[in-house]
């Protein structure tokens, strides 16, 4: 079920009790390189780099209403969830323990201990680190908290309330596909507006698990999802985010790997925001498409900048 514009209205006036609205810029550089009017939604620039923070803020933030006693939260996560459960956690009095697969990014890693955060590292991949968090849940009495729920949706939807009530004539807008709260979230904003613009998923050609379930229309699951896109790297699709796409996503475009460096070094060089894998990842699938979006008045949604400087480095050589 969708959303109402009350709903995600009520969710920004919680939302900006603690994070101010971000910015949506049309870049010149960027413009000229993308052959169309492009809109830059600039969730980089929340508090933790990136889009989750709101919705981390709507579930914990209700959760404690819900359930005032409860000692502490468990998430797994590649990373800026996990940031985002740690933030709200710390606003709302909880502790958090995150679980990381081995080998994630030690610059996300220390972000969320610095933030308040446990971390567990677990698991070769972000599923396998899914499979520990039930477990220590269920070990240490704590609130196992979904990677997709309402109330997420609910907290990152108000991105694409901003965005579209600024630019409420766009012709399409991009938006990346990790476990899918940010393209249900945008679903949700253009409906409720009662928008016309299409709305284009977009994954990892290496991480693709909801191209195939939106295209057979059911779930899915893929061996790997090995990418330089963390936020992408999902084996398994949530079906009650699928069942929200279904027959509101225009469709779903796969990036390559160097479609997603190249992306990154673009944003650099037009505009000097710094963008992690999935953060370039609707920019990456613009350019992919770049006749279709000719002269036309595009959005894309960039996610996040936690890059690796590493990873950076290789993006920018």
């Amino acid at each position: 079920m969708l959303l109402t514009l009350q709903e995600i209205e009520e969710a920004a006036d919680s939302v900006y009790k603690v994070i101010q609205p971000t910015s949506q810029i049309s870049w010149p550089l960027l413009n000229q390189r993308c052959g169309c009017e492009v809109w830059v939604k600039h969730e980089n620039h929340n508090p933790t780099g990136a889009f989750k923070v709101r919705g981390g803020l709507i579930y914990l933030g209700n959760l404690r209403q819900r359930e005032p006693n409860i000692r502490g939260v468990c998430a797994a996560t590649r990373g800026n969830h996990g940031q985002s459960i740690a933030f709200a956690a710390a606003r709302n009095d909880l502790n958090a323990v995150i679980v990381v697969p081995e080998g994630n990014s030690p610059e996300k890693n220390a972000a969320m201990e610095a933030l308040g955060a446990e971390l567990v590292i677990y698991g070769r991949d972000f599923d396998e680190s899914v499979e520990r968090s039930v477990e220590l849940a269920q070990e240490r009495d704590l609130h196992l908290l979904p990677s997709f729920h309402m109330d997420l949706v609910k907290g990152v939807s108000t991105y694409a309330l901003e965005l579209f009530r600024a630019v409420s004539d766009l012709d399409r807008l991009y938006v990346p596909i990790g476990l899918g709260s940010g393209a249900s979230g945008v679903i949700c904003a253009r409906n409720a507006l009662g928008l016309d613009t299409e709305v284009i998923g977009v994954v990892s050609e290496n991480a693709n698990t909801y191209q195939l379930s939106f295209a057979a229309g059911k779930c899915i699951s893929t061996n790997s999802a090995d990418t330089i896109a963390d936020g992408l790297a999902v084996r398994n699709p949530s079906r009650k985010a699928l069942d929200m796409m279904l027959g509101q996503l225009e469709r779903i475009v796969d990036i390559s790997e160097q479609e997603i460096l190249d992306a990154i070094a673009h944003y650099f060089t037009d505009t000097h925001n710094v963008a992690e894998g999935a953060g370039a990842a609707a920019l990456a699938a613009l350019l992919k498409e770049k006749e279709i979006n000719k002269g036309k008045k595009v959005g894309v949604i960039f996610s996040g900048g936690n890059i690796d400087k590493d990873l950076f480095k290789q993006a920018l050589g």
